[in-house]
Parts: C-alpha cells; sequence; structure tokens
C-alpha cells in the first residue's frame, strides 16, 4: 500500500513542480514580451446574449483600444429585441466608424456558432478576434494579442482570464479557475497537448478559418472554442497564449448554477479528450494528500499540499495576477476535493445544461437536443 501511494504522490507532486515550473517561466517571458509592430486590420467578432452588470464596461474596453491599425467591433445577437441591444445600439452611436451591430440569422445546434458565422460574414478585415461578450481587456490588448500572429507559423492566439465574482459560490468557481484551469493550460505543452484556445480570446487569420470550412463547421459542438483550435493545429499551425490575461464577470450566484457550469465543462473534456480526462485524478495532490494522511502518512500528505499550495500561490500571483483568487488560497485543498466530485460526475451521462437548455453529447462532442 505504501509503495503504491509512493508511487501516486510522485505523480501528483510532479504535476504540481512542472506547473510551478511552467508558471514562472510564462511569469518571466510575458514580463519581456514586447509587441512586434504587427498591426493589421482587424476585426473583432463578440456574439452577445443578455445583459451582464458589466456588459457595457466590457464592450468599451474593446472600443477603447490604443490600435495603430484600423479595427471594427462587430456585436451580434440572435434576437432584435434582446435587451442587450439598448448597450449596443448606444455605442454604435458613440462609435459609428468602429461598432456596429449584426442581427444573426443562421441556425446550429450551438446558437452562438451560428451568430459568429454571420459577423464573420459581415467582417471587413483579414485578422479576426473572437471574444466572449463579457470580456474586458487592457487597452494594449490588440495590439498584444495579434503581435504573435507575424509569424505565418502561429494561427491562433488564445488567452489565459481572471474571474471575478459577487457571491460565494462564484469565488469558489474563480478560485478553481485560477488554481486548476489555468494551471492545467500552462502545462499542457509538457505533454504534447498544443492545440488550446478559449473564448476569452481567439485571434485568428480569416483565411485560415476559410480553410477549415468556416465558423459553419463547429456549429455542432458545444467546444466551439476547442474544435477551432483543434482544427488549427490539424492544418500545421500553432496555438500560442498570450502573455494578455483578460477580465470576465461570473454572475451566477448560487451553488447549483455553479455546479451545473462544471459539470457541462467536465463532460465536454471527456467527450473532447477521452484519455486525458481519465488521467486527472493523478494530478489532483489534495485528494491523494488526504488518502496519505488517512493511511497515517502524515510526512507524505504535508509534502504534498506543500507543493500544492506553492504552485497554486504562484499561478495566482505571478502569471493572473489576481488579487481575488489570493483572497480564497486556503480554501485550495476543499477546491481539490470538489472537483474530484465533479470529475466523478462527469464520467458519466451525456446531458448538460447551457444556456437554459438540456443537451445531449454525442461521443465526439456534438449535440443536440436531449
Amino acid at each position: 500500500m505504501f509503495w503504491i501511494l509512493l508511487l501516486i504522490a510522485i505523480a501528483a507532486a510532479g504535476y504540481q513542480l512542472v506547473a510551478l515550473l511552467a508558471s514562472l517561466t510564462k511569469a518571466a517571458a510575458d514580463q519581456k514580451a514586447k509587441p512586434h509592430g504587427f498591426t493589421p486590420d482587424v476585426s473583432v467578432l463578440k456574439p452577445v446574449r443578455g445583459v451582464d452588470p458589466d456588459l457595457e464596461q466590457a464592450f468599451r474596453s474593446q472600443l477603447g483600444q490604443a490600435y495603430p491599425g484600423r479595427y471594427e467591433v462587430l456585436f451580434g445577437v440572435r434576437d432584435p429585441r434582446d435587451p442587450a441591444t439598448e448597450v449596443i445600439d448606444r455605442l454604435c452611436a458613440e462609435y459609428p466608424d468602429r461598432a456596429r451591430k449584426i442581427v444573426a440569422r443562421t441556425e446550429a445546434p450551438n446558437a452562438k456558432v451560428g451568430v459568429l458565422a454571420d459577423l464573420a460574414a459581415a467582417a471587413r478585415h483579414d485578422f479576426w478576434v473572437i471574444a466572449d461578450a463579457d470580456i474586458r481587456v487592457p487597452e494594449d490588448y490588440l495590439l498584444r494579442v495579434l503581435s504573435p500572429l507575424k509569424d505565418e507559423s502561429v494561427g491562433l492566439v488564445t488567452c489565459l482570464y481572471r474571474a471575478h465574482a459577487v457571491s460565494w459560490a462564484g469565488h469558489w468557481e474563480a478560485l478553481g479557475i485560477a488554481t486548476d484551469f489555468a494551471p492545467s493550460t500552462l502545462v499542457a505543452p509538457f505533454f504534447g497537448v498544443e492545440e488550446f484556445a478559449f473564448g476569452s480570446t481567439m485571434a485568428v487569420r480569416a483565411a485560415d478559418v476559410r480553410k477549415m470550412g468556416g465558423l459553419e463547421v463547429l456549429g455542432d459542438y458545444i467546444a466551439d472554442d476547442y474544435q477551432l483550435g483543434s482544427r488549427i493545429y490539424r492544418m500545421g499551425k500553432r496555438c500560442v497564449l498570450s502573455e494578455t490575461v483578460v477580465d470576465t464577470s461570473l454572475n451566477d450566484t448560487t451553488w447549483a448554477g455553479i455546479w451545473r457550469h462544471q459539470l457541462r465543462w467536465a463532460r465536454t473534456i471527456r467527450v473532447s479528450r477521452p484519455g486525458g480526462y481519465l488521467g486527472l485524478p493523478v494530478t489532483n495532490a489534495s485528494l491523494w494528500a488526504l488518502v496519505c494522511a488517512v493511511s497515517g502518512y502524515w510526512w507524505l500528505a504535508i509534502l504534498l499540499l506543500a507543493v500544492r499550495m506553492a504552485m497554486a500561490f504562484t499561478v495566482s500571483v505571478a502569471v493572473l495576477r489576481s488579487a481575488d483568487a489570493v483572497k480564497m488560497l486556503l480554501f485550495v485543498p476543499l477546491r481539490d476535493l470538489w472537483g474530484f466530485g465533479i470529475w466523478l460526475a462527469g464520467l458519466a451521462g451525456d446531458t448538460v445544461i447551457w444556456r437554459g437548455n438540456r443537451l445531449r453529447l454525442s461521443r465526439d462532442g456534438r449535440i443536440r437536443p436531449a
């Protein structure tokens, strides 16, 4: 029993140490990173549904870019009566040369992709930045996320994000994003996973997207961001992580809502990368620290927790610069055990709740109404 636990503990601690090293490396690289002066004309595509408390602030951060090139921001809604249109119309009047509203008509199982397809059809420029509606960005955002695309071998640029919340449930999810999701992204290249992309930001060449068949080919999938990164990668292009970290708000204030949200993520990961999903528990240092403690190996449990907390602190401070995550760091072990519960629930079942709709996942990640 001891030797089995020791081997698992070594694997879990090794993962944490690799994530710690990757975090320090990225933090150092981010401080030195400078844009290459690559400023192509760009269209920012933003699918919108409903109004969040910080929505206008998020939109203004996109419209107020210190960017030397020409750029436009296209806001896409499916319903012309969507409450977000009031904000969009006001900003379109304020920025007539920069902001446009598109009422989307394209149908797709993933309604967001249908909106994106119509935004792409209306885009005037050859570079696209696809970003979730609620993302708040610094004023040099476009300059930095487009800079890597100067290299023709790069096909997609994406961003990590730090989450802000107003409820305990939201803070709990934000802690998981900072100390579990972000580290897994930094570690992924060490394990040969390079086709990552996140809805927070996906900067691409329009020509590459058209070559893969257009955004419409993503319409059957729930993880449209992962599918876009995977298809760009399979075209022989690299997916890279920008030094820019963007901000998002978690507006679900209920524990049930947070559970459904994370369960959807878990089941989506399971169908997208089943092998990687099955291996996730091995990386859960807090879980194995608990097993070691219950088995009487306290010294091993303490070592595991020490490495885990050091990694969580480093990612939160050095990479994400998330004050919210730092305040919650003492809850990391409990959050990890919650994460194991999510993983167990994600092992079985093929339904998810998304935007109030119950959907069924196929084995390849496609969706249909349940």
